[in-house]
């Protein structure tokens, strides 16, 4: 008898298989997921347009009404262009929680099972979710990053493309973190509710709306601890380095984030949202193993 040839013939006959390995067999899976999660999207385009209304309505309508409830801000910079790296962080966050919700769809339709069975690890399928939301929350917020010249921020060359690098981090930071609660969600009930509780308290505690500096000794003790502080003060710290602004207009709207009295540069702050990237993938990965 001839030995079994497809991984369906050897879990029949009770034959050991293993599925084939290696990095570049893993990074097909990726793609695939990738992909698919794009061509979801396209049809699903409703979403990421209301998504992108919402952003408009942070972006012009909320800043403009902030500002005229605070008479006494400076003039040579808008609380608009303060906020601009807020709304792009806010709106990866929001584009990324939704979009790893997929997880739970996927569960649902059995789609995942079949993914699960087939002859590709589940780091690569954990790893795949994580990059497709990613990089749908990038292009989100990568179209706020269009509008920053409405706002007063300059469109050079370098900043947009410090911008867009900085909102693919904070995304990949962010998306790894959803998808993980997807994973451990039983619904998308539980989902969203769990989701929303953790990662409001994140983006209020971030300075996307306005300065940690400004918030109560206790509150801004707790930003230190959120890495969602470490994305939005990098993007802000690249705005105020290419507009014109007092210093006055830097110590209100971009103080930056110390550690023991030494402010953190951008490099420190990149690192830390990478570590915590991996660290949430790591436990994305160690979820998707154990589901059956």
């Amino acid at each position: 008898m001839s030995a079994p040839t497809t991984a369906a013939e050897a879990r029949a006959g009770g034959h050991g298989y293993t599925p084939p390995g290696g990095v570049a067999h893993g990074l097909r899976a990726v793609n695939v997921m990738v992909k698919r999660e794009m061509i979801r999207t396209l049809h699903e385009w409703g979403r990421p347009f209301s998504l992108f209304l919402q952003s408009l309505l942070w972006l012009f309508v909320v800043s403009s009404g902030f500002g005229a409830l605070l008479p006494d801000l400076p003039d040579d910079v808008g609380l608009d262009t303060a906020m601009f790296p807020g709304v792009i962080t806010m709106t990866v966050v929001i584009a990324a929680v939704y979009s790893a919700s997929s997880v739970i769809a996927d569960r649902d339709s059995g789609f995942l099972r079949e993914m699960l069975v087939a002859p590709v690890s589940r780091a690569s399928l954990a790893l795949g979710k994580v990059v497709a939301t990613a990089l749908l929350a990038t292009g989100q917020g990568a179209v706020v990053i269009a509008l920053g010249g409405f706002v007063g921020v300059p469109y050079h060359p370098g900043l947009m493309l410090r911008l867009v690098l900085l909102t693919f981090v904070c995304a990949l930071a962010v998306s790894a973190f959803a998808v993980m609660v997807a994973a451990l969600s039983q619904n998308t009930q539980s989902y969203f509710g769990v989701s929303q509780l953790l990662v409001m308290p994140m983006v209020m505690l971030s300075g996307a709306l306005f300065p940690v500096g400004v918030l109560p000794p206790w509150l801004a003790r707790l930003a230190l601890y959120n890495p969602v502080s470490y994305t939005v003060d990098p993007m802000r710290q690249a705005v105020f380095g290419h507009v014109s602004a007092s210093e006055s207009v830097h110590e209100l709207f971009n103080p930056g984030m110390y550690w023991f009295g030494h402010r953190l540069d951008i490099a420190t702050e990149v690192l830390l949202v990478a570590g915590a990237a991996g660290l949430f993938l790591a436990l994305a990965v160690l979820r998707f193993r154990r589901i059956d």
